[in-house]
């Protein structure tokens, strides 16, 4: 179990693949200098609400991985990932896609 804190102050707890997929979509949209929000589903200790922060290219994030593997990137979840992100509605997690099949071809054509 992973944890992303946002700001020094507010956090969530994320399994470690899931907090490497946020890391490439987020760290993506900050080198172009994309602002954007981010919601997550708080956990029901806290309230079982939901949180939104303003990520901006000057956002202190720290990730903090438990696990010393790194994770596999699986290439299609990051893909459904930033098109939240880049949607009116911000980055959500959403559920991790299947890998594409060996030699499939991933540009749609």
């Amino acid at each position: 179990m992973g944890k992303l804190t946002y700001e020094g102050n507010v956090s969530i707890d994320v399994e470690d693949r899931t907090l490497l997929h946020l890391q490439v979509v987020i760290g993506a949209k900050l080198r172009r200098g994309e602002a954007f929000h981010f919601t997550w589903r708080d956990d029901p200790s806290i309230g079982d609400g939901r949180t939104t922060v303003w990520v901006h290219p000057r956002s202190s994030l720290v990730y903090k991985f438990y696990g010393s593997r790194t994770p596999r990137l699986n290439r299609a979840w990051v893909d459904a990932l930033a098109q939240t992100a880049n949607a009116p509605g911000g980055l959500f997690i959403v559920s991790e896609p299947p890998e594409p099949a060996a030699g499939d071809d991933l540009t749609g054509e």
